[in-house]
């Protein structure tokens, strides 16, 4: 006996594997800087947290123009050759990051950020607009969900591979930006080969292009919808302000590793852990999210409640992140550190002769009697930051010592693991925030004709692009001033906003009304 969906036919969930297999690499991409910041900022390129700052500015800065420019492009060219173009353009810069030099650290990765986010904004409105020309109604949230699980298991990936090539203190950090060009490469060429609109796909059944089509407004063909035809709706400014917390999701990716190593001391070798961890539970937050609308969808709740009902509980569990920078932390220079220190060992590179060549491995060192009396100089001290710690140790070694065994100095003087507790905190968020952003999307689609969702989604984001860079910009001036301590503002914005932003959504958008192809309200 068939079932229903054998019946329907279930072509629609390829299209969407492809969707989230593009999302992975895209995030992987941009991860990469994010795991690699502390590494980079501290022993290779000597960047200030201000001009740590400014490099992600680039990026959202270059985001939000390609969210401007690209959702019009992609509903002109259409998502086929509007997707395939974002991803060459994203893999190129991705990639280039290896060629910068020390001598131009900082205008280099500045240019190469702006090329990445430019290609990279590409991104969700092509995918939003796939959705909508692929699915119903009652899956889009499932079918978002599913897709931007893919931005979690490119975050996972990221800290995973990048420490099986790249050493602690920054050795080979080249390779950890080569690392996706080929799945690129083979991507595109399954889409360009795969991907065409479901009425005219032979692998579609007439009975799953039904489904497909069953909850649409019909559309008549004609003139593209532009982002400036949608600017004056207050559909579109709801989606716009909902989409600022975008700036929060960067201020995960991009300083959520720098915050867990100013503040806890979790280097490359560390942060793998916590951040599978934090990006495995956001995954299940973009599918849950997803899952829970429609859900309700379909027990018969209308689309309004279901979504905002959705988001509220999802506001409510990002609330705790608020306190992941008051969970206490020291790190002690006392006896018990020097016993520690004493069989601790670390990985190096060392040049030697194998069959008459010469050849580098890894090796597995011990701290030095010379550094071990160095360090008895700064005996009895005690610091409430990593940060704070390593600064000090660089005052009786040098900068290079520092780099070469700062973990383990670091898990020699760390007095407990309280630090779990903010990673614990920050995976809830970022799975609350997921289950958020897959409703928030599929409120574009719900509302506005396929014609105009890639615009839509394109402005939006650029707002949360713009909302991103500005607060790069002063989160960057602030610890620079401040230190660590800074990032409690940053923690307190990022779990307050969802829910000053659900409010303002409902007010603007307070029923859901459905615009037609003329962006007028479907009266029922």
């Amino acid at each position: 006996m068939t079932t229903p969906a054998q019946t329907i036919g279930r072509y629609r969930w390829r299209i969407c594997a492809l969707l989230f297999i593009a999302t992975t690499i895209n995030y992987m991409d941009r991860s990469i800087l994010g795991v690699l910041g502390p590494t980079l900022q501290y022993k290779i390129f000597d960047w200030t947290d201000a001009q740590w700052g400014l490099i992600n500015m680039c990026f959202k800065i270059a985001y939000a123009i390609g969210m401007l420019s690209m959702g019009a492009i992609i509903d002109k060219v259409g998502s086929k050759a509007g997707y395939a173009l974002a991803i060459v353009i994203w893999s190129v810069s991705g990639m280039l990051h290896a060629a910068i030099r020390p001598a131009f650290g900082f205008v280099g990765f500045c240019a190469a950020r702006f090329g990445l986010g430019l290609g990279e904004s590409g991104n969700f409105p092509a995918a939003i607009k796939t959705v909508a020309e692929w699915f119903p109604k009652k899956e889009r949230a499932l079918a978002t969900g599913i897709f931007n699980a893919g931005s979690n298991v490119g975050a996972i990936l990221a800290p995973i591979v990048i420490p099986m090539v790249v050493l602690p203190d920054g050795t080979h950090w080249q390779y950890a930006f080569l690392t996706t060009g080929v799945f690129s490469a083979l991507w595109v060429v399954l889409w360009l080969t795969s991907y065409r609109l479901p009425e005219n796909h032979p692998k579609v059944s007439p009975a799953e292009l039904a489904y497909i089509e069953s909850d649409s407004v019909a559309e008549t063909p004609g003139k593209k919808i532009s982002w400036g035809q949608v600017l004056h709706l207050r559909e579109t400014w709801a989606f716009t302000l909902g989409k600022m917390t975008d700036a929060v999701w960067w201020f995960y990716l991009f300083w959520g590793p720098k915050f867990l190593f100013d503040r806890f001391g979790l280097d490359i070798k560390s942060i793998a852990l916590p951040l599978i961890i934090i990006y495995v539970v956001a995954d299940v937050g973009s599918i849950a999210g997803g899952w829970l609308s429609s859900h309700w969808i379909k027990k018969g709740w209308s689309v309004n409640r279901a979504r905002k009902t959705t988001m509220l509980v999802c506001a409510l569990c990002i609330l705790p992140v608020t306190f992941a920078t008051v969970m206490p932390t020291s790190f002690k220079v006392d006896q018990g550190f020097f016993d520690r220190l004493q069989t601790a060992t670390y990985s190096a590179e060392q040049s030697s002769m194998v069959d008459g060549h010469a050849a580098t491995q890894r090796v597995q060192l011990k701290v030095s009697a010379a550094d071990l009396a160095k360090l008895q100089a700064l005996n009895g001290k005690s610091y409430g930051s990593a940060k704070e710690f390593l600064t000090d140790m660089g005052t009786v070694l040098s900068a290079s010592e520092v780099n070469i065994v700062s973990n383990t100095l670091i898990n020699s003087a760390r007095t407990n693991n309280y630090y779990w507790i903010a990673v614990l905190l920050m995976a809830l968020a970022t799975a609350g925030h997921q289950a958020w952003s897959a409703n928030l999307f599929t409120l574009v689609s719900d509302v506005f004709p396929k014609k105009a969702t890639a615009s839509v989604t394109g402005f939006g984001g650029m707002a949360g692009a713009v909302a991103g860079a500005f607060a790069d910009l002063k989160l960057g001036q602030l610890l620079a001033g401040t230190g660590p301590a800074g990032y409690f503002y940053a923690f307190l914005i990022a779990g307050s906003c969802y829910l000053i932003l659900l409010g303002v959504i409902h007010l603007l958008m307070p029923k859901m009304t459905p615009l037609d192809e003329n962006l007028h309200h479907v009266t029922t």
